[in-house]
């Protein structure tokens, strides 16, 4: 079972569904209105934890009623949070997100506290980070705090994934220099690499150009297709299982939660855990909401 601390992004989303996305000056009418927990940070860690890996977190939330309710959400899911610091006069983060009836999705984000917690912070909680298999971390938070997180892996042998997303145009050379493995999909990838991504010999090239900045392993999500890899010497694509959504929300964070709470430090058996990744997060599409939607392992195996 891996040990897992994820620094991150915590949200309390707001999801209206709608039949199709408004346009601009448009008032529609929405189909249905609910609030659930969020953050890709949290997303992830709800994915990792109902995979059975111990699960830990690093971040902040506002000394408001939406951080009560976060920080109950998760720590009901067995998720340590004694690495998530309550912040006074900051909001918690939070999230609006639109659902059409194509599964399509638009989301707008108040990050709030997750962009106020400091590498102090992180520092605090430097145990949890150096007793861990993996260090997991996007870019809905405070990107000091997340580098500092990083050095803390590297130095003590912890191997560091980055979810690059939300897309950043410059990404710091000192934050890529202690990543071990990367996962973007395609726009991130060509954002992070200037290499449009149109089939596998793009994708190879893309691998290479991340690679050629220190990253051991990489991996392109391709939406339906799957997910391409690269790593010592092999690649290749994990197709994708083909199901119909309804909600692609939190797909991708399953899909990284799920991988890494079955991932060997080696990443010797990265296809394996690609596979059931996308298992995960094919269930997670045929269900609306976030976290609700994160499978369980006993609907995995």
């Amino acid at each position: 079972m891996n040990t897992i601390t994820i620094i991150g992004s915590i949200n309390l989303d707001t999801t209206l569904r709608v039949k199709d996305m408004p346009k601009p000056g448009e008032t529609i009418h929405a189909i249905e209105h609910f609030t659930a927990g969020g953050g890709k940070g949290a997303n992830q860690a709800v994915a990792a934890k109902r995979s059975d890996a111990n699960t830990f977190f690093i971040g902040a939330v506002g000394n408001d009623g939406a951080g009560s309710m976060m920080t109950d959400l998760m720590s009901q899911e067995e998720i340590d949070m004694t690495g998530v610091t309550p912040l006074d006069n900051e909001s918690t983060g939070q999230a609006f997100i639109m659902v059409d009836n194509h599964g399509e999705n638009s989301i707008m984000i108040y990050s709030g506290a997750n962009n106020t917690f400091t590498p102090e912070h992180v520092e605090k909680s430097s145990d949890l980070i150096k007793n861990s298999d993996f260090v997991i971390a996007q870019f809905e938070s405070a990107i000091d705090s997340t580098i500092e997180a990083f050095k803390i892996a590297r130095a003590n042998g912890v191997k560091t994934i980055l979810n690059p997303a939300p897309a950043l145009e410059n990404v710091p050379e000192e934050l890529l220099k202690v990543t071990d493995m990367i996962i973007p999909n395609e726009t991130e990838t060509e954002i992070l690499t200037g290499i449009e991504v149109t089939d596998e010999a793009s994708l190879k090239e893309s691998a290479d150009h991340l690679h050629g900045l220190g990253i051991e392993a990489v991996i392109i999500t391709i939406g339906s297709k799957g997910a391409f890899f690269d790593v010592n010497g092999k690649n290749g694509i994990v197709p994708a299982f083909k199901v119909k959504a309804v909600d692609t929300t939190a797909a991708g964070d399953t899909f990284i939660g799920a991988m890494s709470s079955i991932l060997k430090p080696d990443f010797s058996n990265l296809e394996e855990a690609i596979l059931y990744g996308n298992k995960a997060s094919s269930l997670t599409v045929q269900r609306f909401g976030a976290q609700p939607s994160i499978p369980f392992k006993k609907e995995l195996v």
